[in-house]
């Protein structure tokens, strides 16, 4: 397992590294905020807040992080619209088709999807990152984010990184997780996840866990 000196160390090094490579061949980000528009996502038991509109601000905050570091990033979603045009049938299977048109575009050096959590036993808490199994890359980075996120102080349970069957970890073959920042069924988790500051705490760890997956890969 490594540790957040290790996380860190391995993001300074690629830091330097991406710097670098900024004025060549900059490293593509796909980032992917969940839901939007007609479909918000699971809903805040306390507050209502729309999971959609958690995702996009994580999303937007864990752009910035990618961006000071020299990358080139592309969020599938801008806005709280959705991907599907007009709220008609089949609207959530063009909205996931345009999302997967966005990343095999792109062919990134990883994509993260931004999602909240939600069960029906309220006392369920904490970030997981899910990944497909026999992914090219996937499981190594899904494992460094959810060591990153297991670090934070707010972690009140360390977890390992799981295997999923989720459309945008089979749409490309680029190293893909889902990250569920913590449950909106979970008053602490909520209490958490609609504040700015730790948003920008998930999102300065899931960049911290990527960075260290890629820096990795670049020493190997």
């Amino acid at each position: 397992m490594l540790t957040l000196a290790v996380i860190f160390t391995f993001g300074v090094c690629f830091f330097a590294l991406a710097r670098t490579a900024v004025q060549s061949s900059r490293l593509t980000i796909v980032i992917d905020a969940g839901h939007g528009g007609v479909d918000g996502g699971v809903v805040g038991v306390q507050t209502g807040v729309k999971e959609s509109d958690v995702n996009l601000s994580v999303s937007r905050l864990l752009q910035s992080e990618f961006e000071d570091a020299g990358f080139l990033v592309i969020q599938t979603r801008l806005t709280e619209a959705g991907l599907y045009g007009a709220a008609t049938t089949g609207y959530k299977r063009r909205d996931m088709n345009r999302r997967a048109e966005i990343i095999r575009e792109n062919a990134p050096a990883a994509v993260i999807s931004v999602h909240q959590n939600f069960f029906s036993q309220t006392s369920r808490r904490g970030a997981q990152v899910f990944y497909r199994g026999a992914s090219d890359g996937g499981k190594t980075l899904a494992a460094c984010i959810q060591t990153a996120l297991n670090e934070m102080p707010e972690c009140v349970k360390r977890t390992q990184a799981l295997e999923g069957d989720y459309f945008v970890l089979n749409c490309s073959d680029r190293p893909s997780v889902i990250v569920e920042c913590g449950f909106l069924s979970n008053p602490e988790d909520e209490a958490l996840l609609v504040t700015e500051a730790y948003q920008r705490k998930l999102a300065a760890a899931i960049a911290s866990g990527t960075l260290a997956f890629l820096a990795a890969g670049a020493n190997n």
